[in-house]
């Protein structure tokens, strides 16, 4: 392997950001934040505390009670949107290089991201000043119309892959409602978080909106979720955490958006382009390390085309370049962490005894120091199998075979989660008819994730609480208030009158 690039002027130690003040926990607590190519320690982040997320929380409260933020007009707040957009935009390299570095991430796919979270904050800048709400007419009588109103403090926990895109599609609509935030980004990836920031104070959101405080999930996420002052929580990771989310906001009777775990299905009918097929289920579990929630990790394949398909998928897999996340050949690169890369490799060794193995199942040779891994292809996955059943949120693919569409949609669904699918067929009147049979939020038909902003986005099952994404985005982070203006007599029962005669 050649001489790893480390980037430029990383920050010496990663900190808090609070109330327009880059600051150390409280109390000086801080965590060690691994390189996914080596394994090694390169920097030290502050690790919050319940302090530390109070203090950012009353930072935010007051930036939302006394501030000018919520208070402005939708313009406004729309020009302060695409000047975030044009620094995320003019920092595109330095945001790849930093992702990558921290994620392992390969360099390619990176820059992509950063180019979606431009692109999300554009998305929503426009969505605030085209937006309208309902108004009703009673002739004579009223009219009645919905006046939004920002929620107030939005508490927003994101997760280690492909970290900044993902804390730009809840900052983005969360900041163009009105609301004031406290983000806590996954320990694992702290470092592109850290440059929100600057973008914001360049781009002019005022001082106490935005609010940043790293940390692990039982500290510092916790604390976030339990503060009475904070009055939502987004949240997008595993789904056991999820559940304690829930049950930790159900005090305070927080609203909640959850994004969870998925194990989506890939359906490949025999009259399927079988090429498109190919290109698209081989990126769709591979792409961003196979690290992405809404992988096709359960490839159910008709068996008339089963072998066939099996062979060529696997040749395809054993083609994939894996190495340095930095180099652009490179198609995979590093698993994000050792701990995940121990867990990969559990369900891995697991699926040698559960299935057949057609491709992958190692490290790369000469990678043996980082968290590298083959892209793992399994054939004849039963139902029974832990790779068919568990989310395994790597670089793994199970691939099995079915006889009927009835068994299609059966396989599909055998499974706790539901937030995506793909169906692959020719007959469109079978693929709307399986598509809309799959417990799943999301469907793709003949297609891979192509992300289109202004439709839901979450999942049903144990993938999720509730859809964000467009409009429902703009009403998770607002209060909806009824106005009823009298227009006219109204009829009223005259209560307490004195009786005639007494």
């Amino acid at each position: 392997m050649s001489e790893r690039h480390i980037p430029a002027n990383l920050p010496e130690k990663i900190q808090h950001y609070i109330d327009g003040e880059h600051v150390d926990s409280i109390e000086g607590e801080t965590f060690d934040v691994l390189d996914p190519v080596t394994n090694e320690n390169y920097i030290k982040a502050a690790a919050g505390q319940a302090a530390d997320i109070d203090r950012a929380v009353k930072a935010a409260r007051k930036a939302f009670d006394e501030g000018p933020w919520p208070r402005m007009t939708n313009r406004e707040r729309n020009r302060v949107l695409n000047k975030i957009a044009d620094a995320v935009e003019e920092q595109e390299q330095r945001l790849a290089e930093l992702e990558t570095y921290d994620t392992g991430l390969p360099i390619t796919q990176a820059k992509g991201q950063a180019r979606r979270a431009a692109e999300n904050f554009r998305f929503f800048a426009d969505l605030i000043v085209a937006q309208s709400d309902d108004t009703y007419k009673v002739p004579g009588a009223q009219m009645n119309y919905v006046n939004r109103k920002p929620v107030g403090v939005a508490g927003l926990i994101t997760p280690w892959n492909t970290p900044f895109m993902l804390e730009s599609w809840k900052l983005a609509p969360a900041l163009a409602s009105g609301c004031t935030v406290v983000l806590k980004p996954a320990e694992f990836t702290p470092l592109s978080a850290s440059l929100w920031a600057t973008i914001f104070e360049e781009a002019g959101l005022p001082q106490g909106v935005f609010n940043l405080v790293g940390g692990l999930g039982e500290a510092a996420g916790d604390a976030l979720v339990k503060h009475p002052d904070v009055n939502l929580i987004s949240f997008t990771g595993e789904t056991t955490t999820g559940q304690t989310i829930f049950r930790n906001c159900a005090e305070h009777l927080k609203g909640m958006s959850m994004e969870l775990g998925g194990k989506s299905p890939a359906v490949v009918f025999a009259d399927a382009d079988i090429e498109k097929a190919l290109d698209s289920t081989l990126f769709g579990v591979f792409s961003l390390n196979g690290e992405r929630c809404t992988a096709g990790s359960r490839i159910l394949v008709e068996r008339s085309i089963y072998d066939d398909f099996v062979r060529r998928y696997a040749e395809r897999a054993d083609n994939i370049v894996v190495g340095d996340p930095q180099d652009p050949k490179t198609e995979v690169g590093a698993l994000v962490h050792p701990e995940h890369f121990k867990k990969v490799m559990h369900y891995v060794e697991a699926g040698k005894k559960e299935a057949r193995l057609v491709a992958g199942g190692h490290q790369p040779e000469g990678l043996e120091q980082g968290n590298y891994l083959r892209p793992t292809v399994f054939a004849d996955v039963t139902p029974e199998a832990s790779i068919f059943t568990d989310e395994i949120f790597g670089p793994v693919v199970g691939i099995t075979p079915f006889d009927t569409e009835e068994e299609a949609i059966a396989l599909a669904n055998n499974t706790r989660y539901g937030l995506a699918a793909y169906v692959w067929t020719n007959d469109l009147t079978r693929g709307h008819r399986v598509s809309q049979a799959i417990e799943a939020g999301m469907v793709w038909m003949n297609s891979h994730n192509v992300r289109d902003l202004r439709s839901p986005f979450g999942g049903v099952k144990a993938s999720g609480l509730g859809h964000e994404g467009g409009y429902r985005s703009l009403d998770f982070y607002s209060e909806q208030q009824a106005v009823h203006v009298t227009l006219g007599d109204v009829h009223t029962a005259r209560f307490g009158l004195p009786t005639e005669g007494c």
